[in-house]
């Protein structure tokens, strides 16, 4: 079970942390968002605007089983994987699971920058106080899912790329007995 799985809401560090810890580890990183999107040609926009949400938690399912098998991997997953269909439990029985967890208000000064949220459909026409409502709202719904992580990681200050070195070495830290016993 040598895969990581990296699960929170958008804007815990998923993607950011994730290529840097498979760097560290020699892994190979897969952002399953991108994945889905090479392999239907399609954004997850596009995609959730062709088949509707539940199409596109259908596909996301799917693809999570198949990269579930993939060795010495780092899986960043969406936001709403973990909530749908036996997503978890996928997870969790095919590697060491890492909810990435930070609180509403730092999940909204990262994506109230334009740059982050222009990126995300769901939020990039939100004004401030919608979108601190918002994440909390669904933060709040999806807490339950994700609370079921092997391992709970807070990122309540990976403030800057500058700090990525100082939490992959507390995750990687945090990780070794999983690794360990992936090893040998």
């Amino acid at each position: 079970m040598n895969r990581i799985y990296l699960i929170g809401y958008m804007g815990t560090g998923k993607t950011t942390l994730g290529k840097a810890l498979s760097e560290k580890l020699g892994y190979c990183f897969i952002d399953l968002d991108h994945y889905i999107q090479e392999l239907y040609g399609k954004t997850v926009a596009e995609l959730f605007s062709e088949y509707g949400e539940a199409g596109f938690r259908e596909i996301e399912n799917k693809t999570l089983r198949e990269v579930a098998a993939f060795d010495d991997a780092v899986i960043s997953t969406g936001g709403g994987t973990p909530c749908f269909f036996d997503n978890m439990d996928v997870m969790n029985s095919s590697g060491t699971t890492v909810y990435l967890k930070a609180s509403p208000e730092a999940l909204f000064n990262r994506l109230s920058i334009p740059e982050h949220k222009e990126k995300r459909p769901l939020i990039k026409n939100m004004d401030e106080k919608d979108l601190l409502q918002f994440i909390a709202e669904n933060l709040a719904k999806r807490e339950a899912f994700y609370e079921q992580a092997y391992i709970v990681f807070e990122t309540e200050n990976l403030i800057s790329r500058d700090s990525i070195d100082e939490h992959i070495e507390r995750i990687t830290q945090i990780l070794s007995p999983y690794i360990n016993k992936i090893r040998q």
